[in-house]
């Protein structure tokens, strides 16, 4: 509409006038209804056409849309285990922050699991303390059987010393004793050798096996112990929380509720424009967006990335062949936006709906000095029609309101 009353001005009305003060010809007489094509077929002809050139341009040069929200993601609140609710830390829309319980399982089982394992614990440190001893035990008894071993050798040699100097003090029986006493001796000797190695062998590694065992199983008790307390995996604030204690809740089958994020969706906006804009649309172009949720207000934002590819391409690998006109949305290009200055959308939710207009800028192209003069006055001419452009989009954000409270019931 604007477009048109604009370039009627150049058009329609010095038509008329030429009519009114050159040929005399006055509206509703020579110029009536019936007549109005033929008296100014040029101008609104001329109208027609300059009209559609402008409205062409601008859109293309210009793009606008109605499709611009800003994007939240949430953490769904889920245990790790299903179980009933025992208590509830938190209430719903409360804030809270990275760590923080928010409700509690029943825990009995792991508990038992946990005092099982620390009493694994405590009898490894005990059979260490009974090993010690034993190991004590066994190095006395060394000693005692060396020293014993010692003493039937001595008997033995001086018994076969006196034997081979032909002494008659000595009874063959007498040495056969001795060097089987020695032989029994030595034996316990060995005994004893092997019970120190076989305690020792328990200290330095059966009971610290056993005791590395049972600490593996507190932690893993104790992890699932922790598993019973669920947490907040991010700063946010819980909503659709309706748990109340007593309740199954299962991490497949039955959520306890939705944590959004604190700063997601903050801040940042993806507007969809038509595919006619892939190639105007650059980071870096200035535009400004109008949302429901704060209107009358205008934010100044600037593209910073385009998505190269259009959602509607997508390929998702089945046993059928993908025919294209299947596809009936042609899709869109979508562009990110954020502020233009810091803090200007904060007040904005996330999940606002808005729309969006970009401008495209030829300040820096008309400083080159080997463009043309046509040239430099069609880029002169895109950038000033973009003036129209945002006049538009603060009439349709003064009618916002009126045409969401009153035209369509309010909703």
């Amino acid at each position: 509409m604007l477009e048109t009353l604009i370039c009627a001005l150049f058009t329609i009305l010095p038509d008329y006038l030429y009519r009114r003060f050159r040929q005399g010809k006055r509206i509703g007489i020579e110029i009536n209804l019936f007549s109005v094509w033929y008296e100014l077929r040029w101008g609104i002809t001329g109208c027609a056409i300059m009209a559609l050139t402008v409205i062409t341009t601008l859109f293309y040069f210009h793009p606008a849309t109605n499709s611009v929200v800003s994007y939240f993601r949430t953490v769904t609140i889920l245990p790790q285990a299903g179980g009933r609710v025992l208590e509830i830390y938190v209430k719903n829309n409360e804030l809270v922050n990275l760590g923080q319980p928010i409700f509690r399982l029943e825990d009995h089982s792991q508990r038992a699991q946990v005092e099982a394992a620390k009493a694994m614990i405590a009898q490894a440190d005990a059979s260490l303390k009974v090993a010690q001893t034993d190991l004590t035990e066994a190095t006395a008894a060394i000693a005692g059987a060396t020293a014993a071993l010692k003493q039937a050798e001595e008997e033995l040699e001086r018994n076969v010393t006196l034997r081979d100097q032909g002494s008659t003090a000595v009874r063959l029986t007498e040495i056969d004793r001795f060097e089987n006493l020695v032989a029994q001796r030595s034996a316990q000797r060995d005994a004893a050798i092997a019970q120190l190695a076989e305690t020792q062998e328990r200290i330095d590694s059966l009971i610290p096996a056993q005791k590395a065992n049972a600490l593996a199983q507190f932690d893993a008790a104790n992890a699932e112990l922790e598993k019973t307390v669920v947490y907040a995996g991010v700063t946010g604030r819980v909503e659709q929380l309706s748990l109340q204690v007593g309740d199954y809740i299962s991490p497949v089958l039955r959520p306890a509720g939705v944590l959004v994020p604190v700063t997601s969706g903050r801040s940042r906006f993806q507007a969809g424009f038509n595919q006619m804009a892939a190639q105007v649309i650059k980071p870096g172009m200035i535009g400004e967006i109008g949302c429901m949720t704060k209107p009358f207000t205008v934010i100044p934002m600037v593209v910073v990335a385009v998505q190269d590819v259009i959602p509607s391409g997508q390929v998702r690998p089945s046993d059928r062949l993908l025919d294209p006109q299947n596809n009936q949305q042609p899709g869109s290009v979508m562009v990110y936006l954020e502020p233009l200055y810091e803090g200007t959308a904060e007040l904005l939710p996330p999940g606002s709906n808005c729309i969006a207009n970009v401008y495209t800028d030829n300040h820096e192209r008309l400083e080159d000095e080997s463009l043309g003069t046509l040239h430099k006055l069609a880029l002169h001419v895109i950038d000033t029609i973009g003036v129209v452009h945002a006049a538009g989009l603060r009439l349709r954000l003064l009618l916002m309101p009126v045409q969401t409270l009153v035209f369509s019931g309010g909703h």
